[in-house]
């Protein structure tokens, strides 16, 4: 999917999370920090190849974005009920800090092994497009691959000799050389 359609999706499970936690517990605890990784997982597992920067900084964003809104909405699920705002944004992401580093980890190392998949991936059809390909070529599968083998010793090694006669009377042009 693409990078936009994902972070939308993202943002919709995480208001839905966020909804149903504060509905059930009536505080942000482990019921967030756990979707909120599979989210983080699930973006990076989804998000087309182009748009991998994009889900690479999307679990520090979105953690801070949950918890400017829950911090304007309902701040005493995130801090004292006689914090500011920013403080109680603080605190959320100080509480929350261990599902941030596992989603941002999570999605960076899925994205990681995606991209080194694609990598093996084109590398394999380019070498079995490349004309130099053996495998292209052969008559059949089991043929064996050409080859071509130099060898050489150090003590080989080649001397032309070049020797002329005076067949005719020495040249009266002075040469150049």
């Amino acid at each position: 999917m693409t990078g936009t359609r994902v972070l939308r999706l993202a943002a919709i499970s995480m208001a839905l999370v966020i909804g149903l936690n504060l509905l059930i517990v009536g505080r942000l605890g482990v019921f967030f920090d756990v979707p909120f990784v599979v989210v983080c997982v699930a973006a990076a597992l989804a998000v087309r190849p182009r748009d991998f920067f994009k889900v690479g900084v999307l679990p520090p964003l979105l953690m801070l974005s949950v918890m400017v809104i829950v911090g304007l909405v309902h701040r005493v699920s995130i801090a004292a009920a006689n914090d500011g705002l920013v403080q109680a944004v603080v605190s959320g992401l100080a509480h929350h800090s261990g599902a941030l580093l596992a989603g941002c980890v999570t999605a960076l190392v899925v994205l990681a092994i995606r991209q080194r998949v694609r990598a093996v991936r084109i590398d394999r059809v380019a070498r079995a497009r490349s004309p130099y390909n053996v495998r292209a070529h052969s008559k059949r599968e089991a043929s064996p691959a050409p080859y071509l083998i130099t060898s050489a010793t150090p003590e080989e090694k080649s001397t032309i000799v070049v020797d002329s006669e005076d067949a005719s009377p020495a040249s009266k042009t002075a040469s150049s050389f």
